[in-house]
């Protein structure tokens, strides 16, 4: 898994709240022409048409054996599970095995050891779906160097996952030129024969049209959590303290809770905390908004922008950062459990594997999601994102059968939570990689070495659920969490489509992380960053604006 724990960046913020999926679509760790995360995309510039878009589609069908959740979900919110399901009342969502004994290549991140081949959980996947993987696991940590020179290459994998955050220089074009189009198997009633496949939101799929055509397999991401706000619940109610609702405020009591001498700060970078309180556009392709005079703003434009980094950068001038977030180094999780922080945002892929880590050594530990204080009394805005934000594309010289039993073995990865296969696919072969104890799941050795380094849950995942019967505090948070700040949710301008933005602009935005970092720490000063934005537009901004109002008139928005 990805390491969340470094300084913030943007890929790590989508990629720690990606991983939430890793941890919770499919159950409970133990005791577009397109773009994704990244706004890139494959084939020509531009974007599918409405239209066009909806005639890709596949048709949704409700998972016939999907269990109903402990808590409801609520405009749009993720379903959430508290309950461990016996294995005696899972249902069963693909009764026969579909695969026809096929050989498939496989290449897909992974962050830590890579199991050894031929292994228990392999072994009992292939033989329940009906296939046998070759899995070819890369680095996570460098997989974007590793996925380019492949699909520069001639020998492509069956298989490939591309995480968004890795759509970046030629890796979009080479969608286009490398992988099947899946629309004339998945499109319309075609998806009706895989039935966990129809279940998939369509956000998701429609997140996976890539060139104009349909050709990602993807995994369901939660409609927000990228970035989320933690605060150390049990330390505040020790003190009887509350998180200020005002911004202002909470510079305040930033100031009266830090205490160097004790070796306590207040928090960690908020830069992208700041960006939801101010209400930033995010980032590419969404980055556009209509101004008051109809004219096509960008982030960097915005007036809110230069505001949020303003305000962070009065954190820092407090002197309530800690010293290593200043410095952007060391490991922020361990500063927060530590108690040496008592804020800091990352995705919502850090809830549930912090909570587990902390419970015997501080069984009183309790993080939980603050709300965001308010801006002179506005509240905040949360962008959704894209329905999926990482997919796994076929290489499209395989027959016609070939893919077919690929997507077999994607409906069967694609099982929802309730599952006698989510449960194999999450949790391996009972009494092998886990044992039940106390009504609760419990990995063995084997099952920590061989089932929780991912490789099939890249191939589909079902949709996002937050299912974590192991510790069902974090459910009940993170659900509540989740339906409170859908009340601030906003769709931006391009919402759910592929962007391919022209190659000779897709350096255009470099540099820009860089240089906020520079100026919250106080290095570089607003002004730089207006000069920054002045040089952005005779660069390409202008051109880029251009570009985006003409997709817009295509289609008479």
């Amino acid at each position: 898994m990805p390491n969340p724990r470094l300084a913030p960046s943007r890929r790590r913020f989508l990629r720690s709240s990606t991983f939430a999926a890793l941890a919770a679509a499919g159950g409970a760790p133990l005791l577009a022409a397109c773009g994704g995360g990244g706004g890139g995309g494959g084939g020509q510039e531009g974007r599918v048409s409405e239209d066009e878009l909806t005639g890709l589609m596949p048709t949704y069908q409700a998972s016939a054996t999907a269990v109903e959740p402990d808590i409801a979900a609520e405009n749009g919110s993720s379903p959430g599970y508290t309950s461990w399901i016996p294995t005696a009342d899972l249902g069963t969502s693909v009764p026969e095995v579909l695969g026809k004994g096929g050989e498939f290549t496989a290449m897909t991140p992974l962050w830590g050891t890579p199991p050894d081949s031929g292994n228990a959980f392999w072994t009992a996947m292939d033989e329940a779906i009906g296939v046998r993987m070759n899995w070819q696991t890369q680095d996570g940590n460098t997989y974007n160097e590793k996925l380019g020179a492949v699909l520069a290459g001639s020998d492509i994998p069956d298989l490939v996952c591309i995480p968004g955050w890795n759509l970046n220089g030629q890796i979009p074009q080479a969608i286009g030129s490398r992988f099947a189009d899946l629309g004339p198997y998945l499109s319309g009633d075609a998806v009706l024969d895989y039935p966990n496949l129809a279940a998939i939101p369509t956000a998701a799929w429609q997140a996976s049209v890539f060139g104009g055509r349909l050709c990602g397999l993807p995994m369901p991401a939660a409609p927000i959590g990228s970035v989320v706000p933690y605060y150390r619940q049990d330390v505040f109610e020790a003190n009887g303290w509350e998180v200020p609702t005002d911004a202002n405020d909470f510079i305040d009591f930033c100031k009266e809770i830090t205490s160097a001498r004790d070796r306590r700060w207040a928090c960690e970078d908020l830069k992208w905390s700041a960006f939801i309180m101010f209400g930033v556009l995010p980032e590419r392709p969404n980055y556009f908004a209509r101004g008051d005079n109809g004219k096509l703003i960008n982030r960097y434009e915005t007036d809110a922008y230069l505001e949020a980094l303003e305000w962070t950068r009065k954190l820092y001038e407090a002197e309530v950062v800690h010293p290593d977030a200043v410095a952007a180094s060391g490991d922020s999780t361990q500063r927060f459990t530590s108690g040496e922080v008592l804020m800091f945002n990352q995705g919502d892929g850090t809830w549930h594997n912090t909570v587990v880590e902390q419970r015997a050594a501080n069984p009183d530990f309790h993080m939980n999601a603050f709300d965001y204080p308010k801006v002179d009394g506005h509240d905040p805005v949360l962008y959704l994102g894209n329905g999926a934000t990482i997919w796994t594309f076929i290489n499209k010289n395989l027959s016609e059968d070939r893919i077919k039993e690929a997507l077999a073995l994607a409906n069967y990865t694609a099982a929802p939570y309730g599952t006698v296969e989510n449960r194999m696919r999450t949790y391996g072969v009972e009494g092998t990689h886990y044992t039940v104890e106390d009504g609760l799941p419990v990995r063995t050795t084997q099952g920590e070495t061989e089932v929780v380094p991912e490789t099939y849950t890249f191939i589909c995942s079902p949709g996002h659920v937050i299912a974590l019967p192991d510790t069902p505090q974090v459910v009940e948070d993170w659900t509540a969490w989740q339906k409170k700040n859908l009340a601030y949710a906003r769709e931006p301008l391009f919402y759910g489509r592929q962007i391919q933005e022209p190659a000779r602009l897709a350096t255009l935005n470099d540099g820009f992380e860089d240089l906020e970092d520079d100026v919250v720490r106080g290095r570089r000063s607003i002004s730089d960053l207006q000069d920054a934005v002045a040089d952005w537009r005779s660069a390409g901004g202008d051109e880029l604006r251009d570009f985006y109002q003409g997709l817009l008139d295509e289609e008479g928005a």
